[in-house]
């Protein structure tokens, strides 16, 4: 049994059932796996899931879209986080 995703305990074994149950994308193996919650964010799972996925559907890896970043909506600064203050307009 390999480990694909340490934090949340996913093997290839799930990632394979999962992709022939129709779930064809990173996104959507995200969602019903939880590959990338983890603590490492997906540092790991996501580009060995990407190799599942581009074997298990015939693709070559770089036709797989992989998942984008999402910064925070609003930006924080910095100091704000280190000073464990409240910002003003809560």
């Amino acid at each position: 049994m390999k480990i694909i995703c340490r934090c949340e305990d996913v093997t290839e074994e799930d990632v394979v059932k999962a992709i022939k149950e129709g779930y064809t994308t990173l996104d959507e193996l995200k969602h019903v796996l939880r590959l990338g919650m983890g603590p490492c964010q997906g540092r790991t799972c996501i580009p060995l899931a990407a190799r599942i996925l581009a074997r298990e559907t015939g693709k070559k890896v770089s036709e797989i879209e992989l998942q984008t970043s999402r910064p925070p909506v609003v930006p924080v600064p910095l100091g704000l986080l280190a000073s464990g203050e409240s910002d003003k307009n809560d």
